[in-house]
């Protein structure tokens, strides 16, 4: 059976579950029943039956949603490391929330009121570990295949270089979509100090919103371009327009370098993605550099014109090992 079958028909089975099952004990369940414990054991929130069915159904609709767009946008092969780790997710969420709609639905069974549904400490231990366990075991048997050798393993791309003349490569690259991102929390950043300057009034909503803004403009400001430098003896990494913070990375610490197409779906997602012996700084799907160090672990930057900047680099090594 093919491994989106599954995942599908996981993703409904659960649903289903959660739409069903407190229909089906309706009649022993107070109304409203008891959603939320406090730390002694004791409810402290109620809602409705249909309160608590649309509430878990949401939430395992939008988590198991995602995770399924993030497997069918994912090209090529995936490495084996995410793999695990998604159908990790996918199962142990899943359990976790059937395990939670269990263990709220036998706190309530039977009671004449809300107030007196006590949920026993094991009930979360037992949701808890069910789920990890699961995960677990899911992740493992979902891994695959060990991972195919990258191109990193083929003779890597190497430029001729001049006598006595300095090669510098520049490569750029930015996500239009963290540019509009950034704009329009520099607009609402800008709006919310104004307002906060002439005093309150009728933009209260938007000087509520400045602590958000500013961290969205910073961050946004921080990882909407990259540039990446090869030059002399290191590759230098700079984020954002100003190319500040940078990341220097030694020629001596690099074994190898290439250009590979990879894309979010295949690497755990957008932005920074680390594991151990594998990161991946990705702004856009598509041609990569990668990095392989001499300690074994590799870096992937989603940059334009990869080919060249890995040509250098291996032109440079192999200028300082054989001078």
């Amino acid at each position: 059976m093919k491994p989106r079958v599954i995942a599908v028909g996981w993703v409904l089975l659960v649903g289903v579950l959660l739409l069903l099952s407190p229909f089906a004990v309706r009649d022993r369940l107070p109304d409203p029943m008891a959603t939320h414990w406090g730390g002694s054991g004791l409810p402290d929130s109620a809602a409705s039956l249909t309160g608590h069915v649309l509430t878990s159904v949401l939430i395992w609709a939008v988590t198991g949603g995602i995770l399924v767009a993030v497997a069918a946008y994912g090209r090529g092969r995936i490495m084996r490391m995410y793999r695990a780790c998604w159908w990790g997710v996918l199962f142990g969420m899943g359990v976790l929330l059937l395990g939670v709609n269990a263990s709220t639905l036998a706190a309530n069974l039977d009671v004449p009121d809300w107030r007196s549904a006590l949920l026993p400490g094991w009930h979360i231990a037992a949701a808890l570990g069910s789920a990890v366990v699961a995960g677990a075991v899911c992740g493992y048997l979902g891994r695959g295949e060990p991972d195919e050798p990258s191109s990193g393993s083929q003779a890597p791309p190497r430029l001729r270089l001049e006598p006595g003349r300095r090669t510098v490569w520049i490569g750029h690259v930015t996500n239009p979509w963290l540019v509009v991102a950034g704009l329009g929390s520099l607009a609402v950043t800008i709006a919310a100090v104004m307002l906060t300057v002439t005093g309150p009034g009728s933009g209260a909503v938007l000087t509520s919103l400045l602590p958000v803004s500013v961290i969205v403009l910073v961050v946004s400001l921080a990882t909407m371009s990259l540039t990446v430098r090869v030059g002399g003896e290191r590759v230098v990494i700079g984020f954002g327009p100003l190319g500040w913070p940078r990341r220097r990375i030694p020629l001596l610490k690099i074994d190898s370098a290439w250009s590979e197409p990879l894309h979010p779906g295949q690497v755990g997602g957008w932005g920074f993605r680390g594991v151990p012996g594998s990161a991946t700084i990705m702004l856009r799907g598509g041609e990569c550099l990668v990095v392989r160090y001499r300690s074994g672990g590799r870096l992937a930057i989603s940059v334009d014109d990869a080919e060249h900047g890995a040509s250098l680099i291996n032109a440079l090594i192999a200028e300082r090992v054989n001078p």
